[in-house]
């Protein structure tokens, strides 16, 4: 009977320990996690363990400016204001799509900012459109950039593969571009990469 006793007390420690280390666990993950942009989606992946931000507008330097920034920027919907005035030194513009590559010429691109509530690490991959082994996937889609002949510098960026537009207009008033990303080869080697073929993309987390 005692033994039986003592097994029972020992199950019942066991089990407390467990559930406290599973405790510490979620504590631990508390304040942790990462945080992506998806270009040209106005939400972010409906995942259990990701919360969207915000949802804003794709940004960035005008393509013939060559002093202008070269990243895109994902620019929220409820900017707040200070000052009403300043030197006309640096610009933000709008983005747009180039082509029909992405879908219609012209159309504004919209972005989301999502977190990774468990995660600690997210990892844009260029020409791949699934994950490595250990990775989840967020999304995947196209590279997208500014043009090689374009003044401005910009970014190589995921363009998600179904992507959407703001305002459902076409106004060619240009700002920040994207284009998709030809493989061109020479030092990239072929195979295993293939001449003009557009680069996919993937955004994963671990």
């Amino acid at each position: 009977m005692l033994s039986i006793l003592n097994t029972t007390v020992k199950q019942q420690s066991l089990t407390i320990q467990l559930q406290q280390s599973e405790i510490k666990q979620l504590q631990s993950a508390e304040g942790t996690g990462s945080t992506y942009v998806i270009w040209g989606r106005k939400h972010c992946p409906n995942h259990t363990d990701t919360e969207q931000v915000y949802s804003g507008y794709a940004g960035g330097g005008y393509y013939t400016d060559p002093g202008s920034g070269a990243e895109y920027v994902c620019l929220p919907p409820d900017p707040d204001f200070e000052k009403t005035s300043g030197y006309d030194g640096g610009r933000m513009y709008g983005a747009e799509y180039e082509s029909n590559f992405f879908g219609k010429d012209d159309e504004d691109v919209p972005c989301a900012v999502c977190r990774k509530i468990r995660s600690t690490s997210i990892l844009m991959v260029p020409g791949k459109n699934k994950c490595y082994n250990g990775w989840h996937i967020e999304y995947h889609g196209y590279l997208g950039s500014g043009a090689h002949n374009h003044a401005a510098a910009s970014s190589y960026v995921c363009v998600e593969s179904h992507p959407e537009y703001l305002n459902a207009g076409v106004v060619d008033t240009n700002g920040k571009l994207f284009y998709s990303v030809l493989a061109k080869c020479g030092a990239l080697q072929c195979p295993p990469y293939v001449h003009n073929y557009p680069l996919t993309c993937v955004v994963c987390s671990k």
